[in-house]
């Protein structure tokens, strides 16, 4: 069974750090993209940063270039979001999830498997 379990969420102030991450189990990591989605209150999931199965490439979407860092370490299973000058529209449910494929769709689309998430609360 496959398990994705996000963890480092938190309160932070405007202009703070975080360190998503997310522990993967019930399947090989390297078989697959990942990417970290959000949800914030009352609105639809949105994707954020997409990496392939190896690394070699990675994506986010326009609000968080340059503040936001997707990594993996296949060895480990697990996935991390290193999230910097963390904005109140940054507030939302963050999930990591699973891609169909060793590449990433860059958008919803591509996930099939969504996991358990962390809640982020940027506020002062």
């Amino acid at each position: 069974e496959v398990q994705l379990q996000a963890s480092g969420g938190g309160l932070v102030q405007p202009g703070g750090s975080l360190r998503l991450s997310c522990t993967v189990s019930g399947v090989t990591l390297s078989d697959y993209g990942m990417s970290w989605i959000r949800q914030a209150p009352g609105k639809e999931l949105e994707w954020v940063s997409g990496i392939t199965a190896r690394g070699g490439a990675r994506r986010y979407t326009d609000s968080v270039k340059g503040r936001f860092t997707i990594s993996r370490d296949n060895a480990k299973n697990m996935l991390h979001l290193q999230v910097n000058n963390l904005k109140p529209e940054d507030t939302a449910v963050y999930y990591c999830a699973r891609e169909r494929t060793v590449l990433s769709a860059w958008d919803l689309d591509g996930v099939d498997y969504r996991g358990t998430g962390t809640q982020v609360t940027v506020s002062s």
